[in-house]
């Protein structure tokens, strides 16, 4: 059975149906080096193999954490040579972590400066505005 998974083949059209995105974005991880290149029929059509779909699975949930392209490639290529790539990994998220922490003590501050603004407009009766001001 394995040995049949592995002969399948998928066109750039099935494979980004398969995980829900566009052929475009399947060409691009391949301009990137985040897909092999794709083999090619006589007719030039890309065929890739059905293991794409798990490493295009991998990408995207590395984007849902927020993860640069770049960095996703990192993990593919230690990844690729069969390393366990859990030390990058915890590098990598850990340095996420820390940007979502400044993001979110930004926002704070952000929500506090809109709330004590919101807090400091007058009541029911807004003067109206001097012109030119």
């Amino acid at each position: 059975m394995a040995e049949v998974r592995q002969r399948l083949v998928l066109r750039v059209g099935e494979l980004a149906k398969a995980v829900g995105i566009s052929p475009d974005a399947v060409r691009y991880y391949e301009h990137l080096g985040l897909l092999q290149p794709a083999e090619r029929t006589a007719g030039g059509y890309r065929m890739y193999p059905a293991g794409a779909v798990d490493r295009v699975r991998f990408i995207q949930g590395c984007q849902r954490l927020g993860l640069r392209l770049g960095d996703i490639a990192d993990l593919l290529a230690v990844r690729d040579t069969g390393r366990c790539p859990c030390e990058p990994a915890a590098s990598l998220l850990h340095r996420r972590i820390a940007e979502l922490d400044r993001e979110l003590a930004r926002l704070a501050a952000l929500r506090a400066d809109l709330a004590a603004m919101a807090d400091r407009l007058p009541g029911g009766n807004c003067p109206d505005p001097a012109p030119g001001t």
